[in-house]
């Protein structure tokens, strides 16, 4: 019977200066696979040492700091989606005006031809029989 390899805590790699991908995608709370595509894109950095991959604590938060964003708060951003534009009375009527002459123009003509031209075979003789 095969003994199992123990894992060593993921605590232990964190501690150190330079961790690994495992350690590093737990530090930042992302998954492993998400670090690798932004290892493969050049945009977190990082050491390769032949094919292993390392990560420098200080160095991570220095990129978690340039890619800080400012949070803003709900109530703010529903004001300011819900603020009455600066349109003009005509600018409306000239909107609602083009809508109800295409619903117009949708209810009364066919977009595939005339609706009143029929077509025949194409087979008929001179004197009218088929």
């Amino acid at each position: 019977m095969r003994k199992k390899r123990r894992k060593k805590p993921l605590e232990e790699n964190i501690s150190a200066e330079f961790f690994g991908i495992r350690a590093a995608s737990t530090y930042l709370g992302i998954k492993v696979k998400t670090l690798y595509f932004l290892v493969e894109k050049g945009q977190v950095p990082h050491y390769r040492v032949g094919k292993l991959i390392r990560f420098k604590r200080s160095e991570i938060d220095e990129w978690m700091e340039r890619n800080r964003k400012e949070c803003v708060a709900p109530e703010q951003a529903a004001r300011k989606a819900l603020r009455p534009g600066k349109r003009t009375n005509l600018e409306v009527d000239r909107v609602v005006r083009k809508a109800i002459d295409g619903a117009k123009r949708e209810g009364y003509t066919k977009s595939h031809g005339k609706p009143d031209q029929v077509k025949g075979l194409g087979k008929e003789v001179p004197d009218g029989t088929v």
